[in-house]
């Protein structure tokens, strides 16, 4: 039975330097699958790009954005159009490794309720980058799956396949940043659902540049890092403290 996934790019002004990931998603993905590149503003220069490849491949669709601009509204919009039991959100700058997504796709619909490609795992590489922010996203993952024992050593990737069931019941508190996938894994743990890896081989992207503001975010992971320790909590209490982190990281 072919598993259904919609895959969810966040974009920003990729242009032309988005074909070489859509291809390569639209050849490495076997399941039945949608792709849905979200961007903030109708002008935003990914948009004629995906309409042009969309004439070839029904299945990949841009859509706007009404959420705020920023990568995490990108992608909370994005989820909340989709009607697939998974959702995989991958970035637009083609780091990431498609052939994975059914991968993936595969680890939720076998029960986890999170699916993160790791670059910290045992045959997993991080490929370029720069050398502080991957040093911190480093440590961060690998001490939340070793002390934290949240299912995965790197917990910060954007890269991970979701059940849509499950972001439906805890809901997304992150509106900056790439805090999302953190944010997800904390609450699962909490929780105490299930959370899966596959190593994967991250690759700096090759055209533009990236939009992490690393003195911006960083202190909202924190937040999102922070939670993830502690003891097992009910859905209702996963809820209001998720609303406490968010009512100090949306400050503005």
């Amino acid at each position: 039975m072919s598993l259904g996934v919609s895959v969810v790019i966040p974009a920003y002004n990729e242009g032309e330097a988005i074909l070489p990931v859509l291809e390569r998603i639209t050849d490495s993905v076997e399941s039945e699958y949608e792709v849905l590149v979200v961007v903030d503003f109708p002008e935003d220069t990914t948009v004629p790009v995906v309409a042009e490849f969309a004439r070839g491949n029904p299945r990949v669709r841009t859509a706007v954005s009404t959420y705020g601009r920023g990568p995490a509204n990108a992608i909370r919009f994005g989820i909340d159009q989709v009607t697939n039991p998974v959702v995989v959100v991958t970035m637009a700058d083609g780091s990431d490794d498609p052939r994975q997504i059914d991968d993936l796709a595969r680890l939720v619909n076998r029960g986890v309720v999170v699916a993160a490609a790791s670059r910290y795992s045992a045959g997993g590489q991080q490929v370029g980058g720069p050398l502080l922010k991957g040093a911190l996203s480093r440590g961060a993952g690998r001490s939340l799956g070793l002390l934290g024992r949240v299912g995965t050593k790197d917990a910060t990737n954007s890269f991970k396949a979701y059940s849509t069931d499950f972001i439906r019941e805890v809901g997304i508190h992150s509106r900056s940043g790439f805090e999302i996938g953190l944010e997800l894994t904390a609450k699962a743990r909490r929780l105490r659902r299930p959370v899966a890896e596959l190593p994967t081989i991250w690759l700096d992207r090759e055209l533009g540049e990236s939009s992490f503001q690393l003195r911006a975010w960083v202190p909202k992971y924190l937040r999102w890092y922070r939670f993830a320790f502690g003891p097992t909590l009910t859905l209702d209490q996963v809820r209001r403290e998720a609303d406490r982190i968010a009512a100090l990281n949306n400050k503005p």
